[in-house]
């Protein structure tokens, strides 16, 4: 069995909600998108493509944009409501489909953000639910959401974490825009690594150290970086001036900050890039990561980086135990899934 762990689906009832909000500018592009992607939201040819794959099911979370850009706090309750109702509806009516579901949490409104979330997980079944690397630019290890981490850290639910950056993040202080589209290859990868950094110095993990976060695009950037987030950033404050030093304070932690990287798990939605799926797996262990395609965000529009990411994992030299745990073993064990 596969049981992929991170991909992106639209409710019919809250896609047609979704169009029918007024614009915002954070929406009006994933608008477009979402609308020329058919197995988004019609589930006969998603179900089409999955078949290609065999004993294969999805775990499945809303795609972008964040409830919280769809409008103010209430718009984002609302919408997060309906889409965590209409997930597990979902789910419930296809078991042979979808494994379980990761909720929405409106987290503009951080009490909000934590009713939403416990009602997902104790009335509806989700699985713990998906997050951003920041609420409308502000950093997610601000005061305001210690409350969401030690609930999610009790609550045994697993946090996806998914990036979040548009073109108005420009590449360079004296521009005002990012060009190329270099806000999503390089800007997004940039933005899961610095939450990631930002949640080990202000020692979230330190106080929750039962916190289950699984990082997108395996891990992004720390695996590769390896050698500067271990040994470089054993040596915190030896590149930073004297008038600075406030810039590098931070929580007193027990381990060396790369131990707390490795608390977190990564997926494989490395889109082919078999040697960066191999940097991931040998940086978090094969008990770390799970098996995620990013489905249907690929330029086939659903099945394409299932199939290529199914076929590096069967190219990199994983052992029988390995490739089982990652496949589905990892995702049972933290969730105590059953999936027959």
């Amino acid at each position: 069995m596969k049981i992929d762990s991170f991909c992106h689906i639209m409710p019919r009832k809250y896609y047609d909600r979704f169009f029918e909000l007024g614009e915002t500018k954070e929406a009006a592009n994933l608008r477009k998108r979402v609308s020329n992607i058919p197995s988004m939201v019609d589930l006969n040819v998603r179900f089409k493509q999955m078949d290609e794959f065999g004993e294969y099911r999805q775990i499945v979370n809303l795609a972008a944009p964040p409830v919280e850009d769809l409008g103010s706090p209430a718009v984002s309750r609302e919408m997060a409501r309906l889409a965590n109702e209409t997930l597990a509806e979902m789910v419930a009516d296809h078991p042979d489909r979808f494994a379980g579901f990761f909720a929405a949490a409106p987290l503009d409104d951080p009490e909000a953000g934590i009713e939403e979330y416990n009602y997902a997980m104790t009335q509806l079944g989700a699985l713990g639910a998906q997050i951003y690397t920041h609420v409308h630019g502000k950093p997610m290890d601000l005061d305001e959401f210690e409350p969401f981490w030690e609930n999610a850290a009790k609550s045994g639910g697993i946090i996806q974490v998914h990036p979040a950056r548009n073109s108005s993040w420009p590449d360079y202080p004296t521009e005002t825009r990012s060009l190329y589209e270099i806000w999503w290859t390089l800007g997004w990868e940039y933005d899961l690594s610095a939450f990631q950094a930002r949640l080990v110095f202000s020692g979230v993990l330190e106080r929750y150290p039962d916190l289950k976060l699984l990082i997108h695009h395996g891990g992004s950037m720390i695996p590769h970086f390896a050698g500067r987030v271990g040994p470089g950033w054993d040596q915190l404050g030896a590149r930073t001036p004297e008038d600075q030093k406030a810039d590098i304070e931070h929580y007193p932690l027990s381990k060396r900050p790369i131990e707390y990287f490795k608390m977190m798990y990564a997926d494989t939605a490395m889109f082919g890039a078999a040697h960066a799926l191999r940097c991931s797996i040998d940086f978090y262990g094969a008990d770390h990561v799970l098996f995620a395609s990013d489905s249907p965000f690929d330029p086939e529009k659903g099945p394409g980086y299932i199939r290529a990411t199914i076929k590096n994992m069967e190219e990199i030299g994983l052992s029988a135990s390995e490739k089982e745990a990652i496949y589905e073993g990892n995702v049972s064990r933290l969730l105590g899934l059953k999936v027959g």
